[in-house]
């Protein structure tokens, strides 16, 4: 799964510059089968660390908005669904050590910032989220 995954990220970033928001929300959908509507996917467009300010992680982000889309489209309530966003905020940060993008961007920010840099961390992300995502009831 990790290398199928690692191929739909490089995908989304080099050939579509899809930033991480959007990597997330898009590759959750196909892990889950979940069909996304065009306005979610370009509601993610300026979620990479609030649209480059350095704030929340995008992946954090894409994360929170797939869990809710799944947990309420299973009937649960938008507060289930919230508590449900809360945990994982919390394991994500005990993972990852933050949940800020300029805490988490490998390297740090630079004025000649390469893309993508955070393509590894994508799929372990990913990986998590997945992971964190199946083992709900």
């Amino acid at each position: 799964m990790e290398t199928t995954i690692r191929e739909w990220v490089r995908r989304l970033y080099w050939d579509q510059d899809v930033n991480c928001a959007g990597t997330m929300l898009r590759c959750l959908g196909k892990l889950f089968s979940v069909e996304l509507e065009d306005q979610t996917l370009r509601s993610a467009v300026g979620m990479h660390g609030a649209g480059g300010y350095r704030a929340q992680c995008g992946l954090v982000e894409g994360a929170l908005m797939f869990i809710g889309i799944c947990a309420t489209g299973q009937g649960k309530s938008d507060g289930e669904a919230a508590k449900i966003c809360f945990q994982f905020a919390g394991v994500f940060e005990e993972r990852f050590g933050s949940l800020r993008c300029y805490d988490l961007r490998p390297g740090g920010f630079t004025a000649d910032d390469p893309p993508h840099a955070c393509e590894n961390l994508t799929v372990e992300a990913i990986l998590f989220t997945y992971d964190y995502m199946k083992a709900l009831p």
